[in-house]
């Protein structure tokens, strides 16, 4: 499933990739030729030397040295577009598969959401997708370490069969090392680490959401230092990860000098072509290190995989009945401890109870946000368990207890009620919720940013903002909970009259849960719980 989007995601790159893959083999192949025709110069320049006057007359220097300096500028192109155009293909890559990872978790079911937190959401979007950069350029590794591997076995033939085959044996066995043996040391500790940083990230984000509360009850300290706790578990995967990569990578170079060695051993070639040869493997090893840094992020990519196939297999939401088409809509039925009450359409009831008691669950099982509320309503003749999300929101508009806004302006927050929103529909709405005064005084008006969560404003101010934005849905319920939370006592007073008049207005019939007695007079009945 997540191989399917990471392929859909990166075929908009297809044609950078492939210009990154050529990069990478002239990288590769430029690089191999340096070093080879290096090592032949430079001996046969010092045999030269100790041949006397005449075999330094004879020696041609030109050829080579033009060749070095033209290898060396081809090697540093080359391998600039690769780097630019690998990651650019990467990134990009990236940025289309988020998008693609939350529609999937937005298109889940509500429950499967909400057992999710938003720091673990966030480390599956964010660090494990990032894990995959190197899955998304493995394509353009794995062909720059054939051709410089290739290239290097090629300048090894000159030094004899021998030397040649003792490279390709070296170059076998760090491949093999690296896909068998890396796994089993690197497997555990990125697992961990992976799991660490999901919980430090979760953790941080409930304690960023009540920081204030933290600061005020003098928990802040101790908060703190539960952060600091997991940092440190993070730190011991890290360093676990670290000690065990340089460990294996000693392991790759101790191969490489033993092969280079044995080629060095069993050639009878001239000198220079020995020291071409043995530099065209060193060369060969280091283009060979592209693709065994690669292998050896496998263990930090299957667990990273692991984690978001989890977030990309989620069923999506069952196709449900549509919300019964009625003019006018159909009634409603609550019923919980035994009583149950049926509201005509326009109708307004209020749920009462003391804290606990179970009036949000309520709420939250009639507009679908739930389906385990032992409280059982009806649309008409339709039980909303039986009726989808997508059903549901074309009955209901909803302002929750805990107002959840967008990271963007005032009206990007209102325009969420339906599309096609005028300026003059947003202040008419920020009116009958007693906000528009506060709006106007703000300095972008309707265009003011809020930060994350409405951060700019109070939470009496957030909660007004969320009352209008479901007056803006249209819908042909309104179901409120607690929305004078945060009020004066003046403010709650207008506000209940403002509501009164819009709903007596529009027709639309209320949902209400409040603990304060200032709204009660908007409902004409009164389920206890």
């Amino acid at each position: 499933m997540t191989a399917d989007l990471l392929a859909l995601a990166g075929r908009a790159q297809r044609r950078t990739t492939v210009a990154a893959i050529f990069a990478g083999i002239a990288a590769a192949l430029a690089g191999v030729a340096l070093v080879a025709i290096s090592g032949w110069f430079l001996t046969g320049a010092a045999l030269a030397g100790a041949g006397g006057f005449a075999a330094v007359q004879a020696f041609n220097y030109l050829l080579p040295s033009a060749g070095i300096r033209g290898f060396a500028i081809v090697r540093t192109l080359a391998r600039y577009f690769e780097r630019l155009l690998g990651h650019r293909a990467a990134l990009l890559t990236l940025a289309d598969l988020r998008p693609r990872l939350f529609a999937r978790l937005a298109g889940a079911e509500i429950a499967e959401i909400a057992a999710r937190g938003g720091g673990t959401i966030a480390a599956h979007l964010g660090s494990d997708v990032e894990a995959l950069e190197d899955l998304a350029i493995r394509r353009i590794s794995i062909t720059a370490a054939a051709a410089g591997a290739l290239s290097g076995l090629g300048a090894a033939l000159l030094a004899g069969p021998a030397a040649a085959a003792i490279l390709a044996l070296g170059l076998a066995v760090t491949l093999l090392a690296t896909r068998f043996l890396a796994p089993r040391l690197l497997a555990r500790p990125y697992r961990e680490h992976g799991e660490a940083l999901q919980a430090l990230k979760a953790l941080y984000v409930e304690y960023a959401g009540c920081s204030v509360e933290l600061a005020l009850y003098g928990q802040a300290n101790r908060a703190s230092a539960i952060l600091a706790d997991h940092a440190r578990q993070l730190d011991r995967a890290r360093l676990a990860i670290i000690r065990r990569e340089g460990l294996f990578h000693g392991l790759l170079l101790t191969v490489a000098a033993f092969a280079i060695a044995g080629m060095l051993a069993v050639t009878g070639a001239a000198l220079p072509v020995q020291a071409l040869a043995a530099l065209a493997g060193a060369g060969a090893f280091e283009a060979w290190s592209g693709l065994t840094h690669s292998l050896l992020q496998r263990a930090r990519i299957t667990a990273a995989l692991r984690r978001i196939a989890a977030l990309a297999s989620l069923p999506p939401r069952a196709a449900m009945p549509a919300a019964p088409q009625a003019n006018p809509p159909p009634a409603l039925t609550l019923r919980a401890d035994g009583a149950a009450l049926t509201v005509a359409p326009g109708g307004r009831i209020r749920l009462a109870g003391p804290s606990g008691s179970g009036k949000t669950r309520m709420l939250e099982n009639l507009v679908g946000l739930r389906r385990d509320a032992p409280e059982r309503t009806w649309l008409g003749e339709t039980d909303t368990t039986a009726l989808g999300i997508d059903a549901l929101r074309q009955a209901f508009a909803v302002s929750a207890q805990d107002a959840p806004l967008l990271a963007g302006t005032l009206a990007d927050n209102l325009r969420l009620a339906k599309p096609g929103l005028t300026e003059a529909e947003m202040w008419a709405a920020l009116e009958v919720a007693c906000l528009a005064d506060t709006v106007r005084a703000m300095p972008g008006g309707l265009d003011t940013w809020l930060g994350a969560e409405g951060a700019r404003l109070s939470g009496g101010q957030r909660k007004r903002l969320s009352l209008a934005r479901a007056l803006l849905a249209g819908k042909a319920w309104l179901v409120l909970d607690e929305p004078s939370e945060g009020l004066d006592a003046a403010t709650e007073r207008r506000l209940a009259d403002n509501l009164d008049g819009w709903l007596r207005e529009t027709g639309t019939g209320l949902v209400l849960v409040n603990h304060r007695p200032g709204l009660d007079r908007l409902a004409d009945r009164t389920l206890s719980l």
